[in-house]
C-alpha cells in the first residue's frame, strides 16, 4: 500500500491510498475511486514508453497510471511502483 497526493483539473486536492485490493483498489477520496472505476479493464500506459497494461484494481502500477494520466500527481510515498524513465526527462 503506498499513498499518492494530486489534484484534479478543477483544482479539488484529493490523497489516497492505492491497496492492491481489487475489490477496493482506492481509499480515501470518492473522485479519485470514481475516476479508477471509470477506467476498469481499458489499456493504458505505465509510464511515457510503455508497456500498455489493461486497468485492473489489484494491479497497483495501473491504477497509479490513471491517477498519473487523468489528474496531476504531486507526490507518490511509500513503496510505490517503478516507473520507467526516458533518457532527458
Amino acid at each position: 500500500m503506498f499513498t499518492v497526493t494530486g489534484a484534479f483539473a478543477d483544482g479539488a486536492t484529493y490523497t489516497v491510498q492505492i491497496t492492491g485490493r481489487a475489490d477496493r483498489p482506492v481509499i480515501g477520496s470518492y473522485r479519485a475511486v470514481a475516476l479508477v472505476e471509470l477506467h476498469q479493464g481499458e489499456t493504458i500506459a505505465l509510464s511515457p514508453t510503455g508497456p500498455m497494461k489493461a486497468v485492473a484494481g489489484d494491479d497497483d502500477a495501473s491504477v497509479l497510471a490513471v491517477l498519473r494520466a487523468y489528474t496531476n500527481v504531486v507526490e507518490e510515498s511509500g513503496f510505490v511502483p517503478r516507473q520507467a524513465r526516458v533518457p532527458g526527462s
